[in-house]
């Protein structure tokens, strides 16, 4: 069908709820808006779905989740695992409730016993609480930080990891394959319920995510001596931290946690923010102000999922809130962990750290420092969680902590994803830990750069929406790809990481040697003076982004060459 017959059929179809015929024809004379709503159907890429909500083939709605579904219990049908089940959880943005019971009853008609959370829980508690109950697969639905119009539907498998290569691929054939709605099954919820086909998650898999976080505390004598001068600020905007990440600080003792009240509750508007991301300085505005009424020492917010961790520490050098980047909350957390186990005694030799290529560099020097193995994966948590999956399967390395420069991070292996809650848990360990050797967070960062260099990370995003700007996006990622610059921002570019093409090749000698990743449609340069840039289509929103790293031998030397190499990085983009 083309564009106008399918809107048409949704229109008329019998198939399809009044609310979502009547949202249809209310665009009946909108050319513009029908064809964005159908011009395609809506990918389901390497991690699951993500859209804007609405009725229509490209929108996350009930019938997209439904046939995503049906695609996914086909393909753990032929796969005969159906008989652990699936787990399935939701955050706090519009229609999530109404999605995971879709999926639910989807697969409970498919003869999938379904175990879906009563109420909103983070996305690490569905990677903890799947491998707790033995399940196949599961499901999260959310759009992680998007704006309040997006939701998604992220798939995991049993290892508690989002799927990977050549899982990802596999399915995404079976979502194909469904060429009708007909051919999606569903059930009746109390039908689903009485036969055994669907079951709600129970209260102690909190508690038994809570006591896996606990047991992780490294300087318990600390926290003790701490917790009760450390002061907290903590907004979970709107999302499903709230409850989790009080739980967990109430019960290691910190008394002085000052919630953000107009930021408490779930709230799929996020009517207090343009963006509900803790990488957005604006996020932090209402958490600002009740820092300075309570005169706190760190400000946490949580995305909506609460698997990604923003935080400002207060300067003692003039008594301002410092935000800190994913790249450098990363890095306290690593070298607290790292310092920690090695003065206990309990630091593997086997240990390994793992990251992604676009995350700062650091990482590379503490890991030297302390002797353990650094590992970089392709962009997404779901390649670090895929690592611990072959370290247990191999038995090569022990995983000690994963990292990626947009705020997630996990220690310990409860999950297999980022994760908020026990970020939170770290960097309050370590901030009462330093707070007890007389030393602020932001003073243990400048530590960090006096120790292993002034590293400073930036990106630089382009937005481009809709059919024309995905076109766009493929064509500056071919120009570059074609035409590779010898000099970047005043940087020798010495190498060119194709990671599609699978080759690293030196521009000057014309040497080619493999990547050792899976293919992506990624370019990385190598520039001198451990210098670089990374570019890529984002995976889950209309945008392309270069990432840039350089090291500096002060913070003004930094400053400079990321200036510089930014002036390049833009010209590069403008340029396409």
């Amino acid at each position: 069908m083309d564009i106008r017959e399918n809107y048409n059929f949704w229109c008329t179809s019998p198939y399809f709820d009044e609310d979502t015929k009547a949202e249809l024809k209310s665009i009946s004379d909108n050319e513009e808006e029908i064809e964005e709503r159908f011009y395609k159907n809506l990918e389901f890429g390497t991690g699951g779905l993500r859209g804007i909500i609405g009725a229509g083939t490209n929108r996350m709605n009930r019938y997209t989740v439904r046939k995503a579904t049906q695609g996914l219990a086909n393909y753990i049908l032929k796969e005969n695992a159906q008989e652990k089940g699936i787990a399935i959880a939701y955050d706090s943005r519009n229609k999530s409730t109404e999605f995971a019971w879709e999926t639910a009853l989807c697969m409970a008609a498919n003869g999938i016993k379904a175990y879906i959370f009563p109420e909103l829980r983070p996305t690490p508690m569905l990677s903890f609480a799947l491998r707790e109950l033995g399940c196949t697969a599961g499901v999260v639905v959310t759009a992680s930080h998007n704006p309040a119009e997006y939701n998604g539907y992220k798939v995991y498998w049993e290892d508690g990891a989002q799927i990977t290569a050549p899982r990802d691929k596999d399915i995404i054939a079976e979502v194909n394959a469904i060429e009708s709605y007909d051919e999606v099954k569903t059930m009746n919820r109390e039908e689903a319920m009485e036969a055994g086909l669907c079951e709600i998650i129970g209260a102690d898999m909190d508690d038994r995510y809570i006591e896996a976080l606990k047991k992780l505390v490294l300087r318990p004598e600390a926290i003790k001596r701490q917790a009760d001068k450390l002061k907290i600020v903590y907004t979970p905007l709107h999302g499903t931290g709230n409850l989790p990440v009080r739980r967990i600080l109430k019960e290691l003792g910190f008394e002085n946690v000052y919630v953000v009240k107009e930021q408490e509750l779930p709230d799929g508007n996020f009517p207090t923010v343009p963006y509900p991301n803790p990488e957005d300085k604006k996020a932090f505005a209402l958490a600002l102000e009740l820092a300075k009424e309570k005169d706190a020492d760190l400000i946490l917010a949580t995305d909506p999922d609460a698997d990604r961790l923003g935080i400002y520490a207060k300067d003692p050098s003039d008594g301002e809130y410092k935000s800190f980047t994913g790249n450098m909350s990363g890095m306290l957390i690593l070298e607290y962990l790292l310092s920690q186990k090695k003065e206990l005694g309990i630091l593997p030799e086997n240990g390994a750290v793992v990251t992604t290529i676009v995350s700062g560099k650091m990482a590379k020097r503490i890991a030297k420092a302390y002797n353990v193995k650094l590992i970089e994966t392709l962009t997404g948590f779901k390649y670090i969680g895929e690592q611990i999956k072959f370290f247990e399967q191999e038995h090569s390395n022990e995983f000690l902590f994963g990292y990626e420069e947009s705020y997630g991070c996990l220690e310990g292996t409860h999950a297999r994803d980022k994760d908020a809650v026990v970020a939170v848990m770290a960097l309050c360990e370590a901030a009462a830990y330093y707070m007890d050797k007389g030393i602020t967070l932001c003073e243990q960062m400048n530590n960090l750069f006096e120790t292993y260099g002034f590293y400073k990370e930036d990106l630089c995003t382009i937005t481009l929406k809709g059919q024309n700007g995905a076109k766009q996006i493929a064509a500056i990622m071919e120009k570059i790809r074609k035409e590779v610059p010898a000099q970047l921002g005043g940087s020798e570019v010495l190498a060119l990481r194709d990671y599609e093409l699978g080759i690293v090749k030196n521009p000057k000698t014309g040497e080619e040697k493999g990547t050792g990743l899976p293919k992506s449609n990624v370019l990385y340069f190598e520039l001198e003076n451990d210098a670089w840039c990374c570019v890529r289509p984002s995976g889950t929103e209309p945008k392309i982004k270069f990432y840039v790293g350089v090291r500096g031998t002060d913070s003004e030397d930094a400053e400079a060459k990321m200036n510089t190499l930014m002036c390049g990085v833009r010209a590069l983009a403008e340029e396409e």
